[in-house]
C-alpha cells in the first residue's frame, strides 16, 4: 500500500498538471472508451424489448458481473507485470493511474463554461454545458447555467477523482479499473427509463455503493478546500450544508459534494430541471443560500475545486510518508 500512495501522488500530480494527452487518444481508444464499448455490446446482447423486465435484470446482473471480473483479472495481471519491470513499472502505472483520474480534464470543462458565457452570451453557455450535463440546455437561461455547470463540478468531483483515487489506493489497479468500469456502466445504462430500468438495474445499485465513501470524502475535501480560498466560515457552511441536505438528492451520493459546494458558496443549487422535455422537481440544495447564480459563481466554484484536489494530493503525500 506504501507504493500505491507514492504511485497515486505522482499520479495526482501529472493529471492536474497535463490532464489528458489529446494527442495520444487521437491515435488509440482512451481505456474508458473501451470501457463503454464493451458495456454497449453487453448492453445489445442482453438488453431486448422482446425480453420480459425479470429476465433483463437478471442479464443485467451477469453482463456486469462479467464484465468487473474481466476487468479485475486485468488490473491484477498488469499488476504483476509492472511489479516485474521495476522502474520502468513504477512509471507506467504512474500514467496509467492518472488516465484514470479527470482533475485537469474537469475543470477545463468547466472553465469553458464560464468562458463561453462570458464571450458567447446564453447561447455560447449553453452549447459549452451541453457538454458536460443531461439536462436540456435550451431550458437553461444564465443563472441555470452557471447552476448545472456547479453541480457537474461538484458531482463529478467525487465520482471522476476522489472515487477512483480511493479505490485504487485500497486496491491498486485492480480496483481503479473496477470502478471506471462499474462508473461507466452507470452513466450508460443505470439509467431509470423504460430500456435501461431494469437491464442497468445492478450496475446502478452497486454504483452506488461504490461511490458511498468517496462522495462523503469529497465533501471533507470540498470544506477543505473552502478553508483555503475562502475561510472557516465557508468551511463550516460547507459542513453544514452537507449534513443537513444531502439526504434531499435524488442520487444517496451526489447529494455530499453538491451539498458542500453549495453551502461553501452561500449558493442554493439543484431545484427544479428539465430533462428530455420533462420537468423534473426536486427542493434547493442548501435552500437559504442565493439563487440567482452568476459567472463569477462558476470562477469561485472552481478555486474551491482546485484547492480540494491539492488538499487530496497532500493527502495521498502524507499517508505515503506514514505508512
Amino acid at each position: 500500500m506504501e507504493t500505491h500512495f507514492a504511485i497515486l501522488t505522482l499520479a495526482l500530480l501529472a493529471d492536474r498538471l497535463l490532464g489528458d494527452p489529446q494527442w495520444l487518444w487521437e491515435r488509440v481508444r482512451h481505456p474508458v472508451v473501451l470501457f463503454g464499448s464493451a458495456i454497449d455490446l453487453a448492453d445489445r446482447l442482453g438488453n431486448k424489448s422482446s425480453q420480459t423486465e425479470s429476465v433483463r435484470r437478471r442479464n443485467g446482473l451477469i453482463a456486469i458481473v462479467i464484465l468487473l471480473f474481466v476487468v479485475v483479472a486485468i488490473g491484477l495481471a498488469l499488476s504483476r507485470l509492472l511489479g516485474i519491470l521495476g522502474v520502468a513499472g513504477f512509471l507506467l502505472e504512474v500514467a496509467i493511474v492518472a488516465v484514470l483520474l479527470a482533475q485537469k480534464s474537469l475543470g477545463d470543462h468547466v472553465g469553458h463554461v464560464a468562458l463561453a458565457l462570458r464571450e458567447g452570451g446564453i447561447a455560447g453557455g449553453r452549447e459549452a454545458v451541453s457538454r458536460i450535463v443531461g439536462r436540456d440546455p435550451d431550458s437553461l437561461d444564465g443563472s441555470g447555467i452557471c447552476r448545472a455547470a456547479i453541480e457537474s463540478l461538484s458531482e463529478n468531483f467525487s465520482d471522476g477523482v476522489v472515487a477512483p483515487a480511493l479505490w485504487y489506493a485500497v486496491f491498486g489497479l485492480p480496483g481503479i479499473l473496477f470502478y471506471k468500469m462499474l462508473n461507466t456502466a452507470d452513466s450508460m445504462i443505470g439509467h431509470r427509463n423504460e430500456r435501461h430500468g431494469a437491464f442497468g438495474r445492478a450496475a446502478a445499485r452497486l454504483d452506488d455503493l461504490a461511490n458511498w465513501p468517496a462522495a462523503r470524502l469529497s465533501a471533507v475535501l470540498i470544506a477543505a478546500g473552502a478553508l483555503i480560498v475562502r475561510g472557516g466560515g465557508a468551511a463550516r457552511r460547507a459542513l453544514d450544508a452537507a449534513r443537513r441536505d444531502a439526504a434531499l438528492h435524488r442520487s444517496p451520493n451526489a447529494g455530499w459534494p453538491e451539498c458542500a459546494m453549495a453551502g461553501s458558496l452561500g449558493l442554493a443549487l439543484a431545484g427544479a430541471r428539465v430533462y428530455g422535455g420533462v420537468v423534473v422537481r426536486e427542493p434547493y440544495m442548501n435552500a437559504v443560500g442565493r439563487r440567482h447564480l452568476t459567472v463569477d459563481d462558476i470562477d469561485a466554484a472552481l478555486d474551491v475545486f482546485h484547492a480540494a484536489c491539492t488538499v487530496l494530493i497532500c493527502l495521498a503525500a502524507v499517508l505515503f510518508l506514514l505508512l
